[in-house]
């Protein structure tokens, strides 16, 4: 009796020993688990914080820097920005000029008028077969000096300098015409009937584009 009742008292300790153990192993594993979630959260709440901080410099020194300008360096910067327009402008008056001087220079050259010669060159000059033959391919309708090809060089040089800005498309236009015209004033006369052609087929182009861009 005495040995079962032994065997019996060592069973139960046993059992609780192992319940001890187990209750310390549960309770340092939700120590551990508890850990690892404030360190985890520790970590998003610094992540949080370092991309608010990169936010703000971002702000400070990117796009909205504009507005820590002083007045001076905001009227420099407006200035700068006119002259970079102006400078554009007149290099498609300059390019204008020459295309369609070009191409009344070569319209001239291709034709037996001899008035195009006196606008020209204010004097006799003498056009061999072949530079002839050649200024009547460059004036056809496929040719360099075409209307085709003229005209959409001058507007594609329009459109790299605007850069697809309608408002600046405008003012490249404009910039065309008066290419256009310093070209006649250097013609010292009306010109060719070829380059009026190519500059209305220019305008057409720009008028498309801007149906394009749902303007009228």
């Amino acid at each position: 009796m005495s040995m079962e009742l032994n065997s019996v008292t060592t069973n139960i300790v046993s059992y609780q020993g192992t319940d001890a153990t187990d209750k310390t192993k549960e309770t340092k594993s939700s120590k551990d688990v508890k850990s690892t979630k404030e360190k985890e959260s520790k970590e998003n709440t610094e992540n949080k914080s370092a991309a608010t901080y990169e936010k703000g410099e971002t702000k400070q020194n990117g796009i909205y820097s504009i507005n820590k300008m002083s007045e001076a360096d905001r009227a420099a910067l407006s200035e700068q920005l006119k002259a970079d327009a102006e400078a554009r402008k007149a290099q498609l008056i300059n390019i204008v000029n020459e295309s369609v001087y070009g191409q009344a220079e070569t319209f001239a050259k291709a034709s037996d008028d001899e008035s195009f010669w006196r606008k020209l060159a204010r004097g006799e000059v003498n056009v061999d077969p072949a530079t002839r033959a050649q200024a009547q391919k460059d004036i056809a309708e496929d040719g360099y000096y075409g209307v085709k090809q003229t005209s959409q060089r001058m507007f594609d040089f329009a459109c790299a300098l605007a850069g697809d800005d309608v408002d600046k498309m405008k003012e490249m236009q404009e910039a065309m015409k008066k290419g256009y015209a310093m070209a006649q004033e250097t013609w010292g006369g009306e010109l060719p009937g070829i380059c009026q052609k190519t500059l209305e087929a220019a305008n057409q182009l720009f008028d498309d584009y801007y149906k394009s861009k749902g303007i009228e």
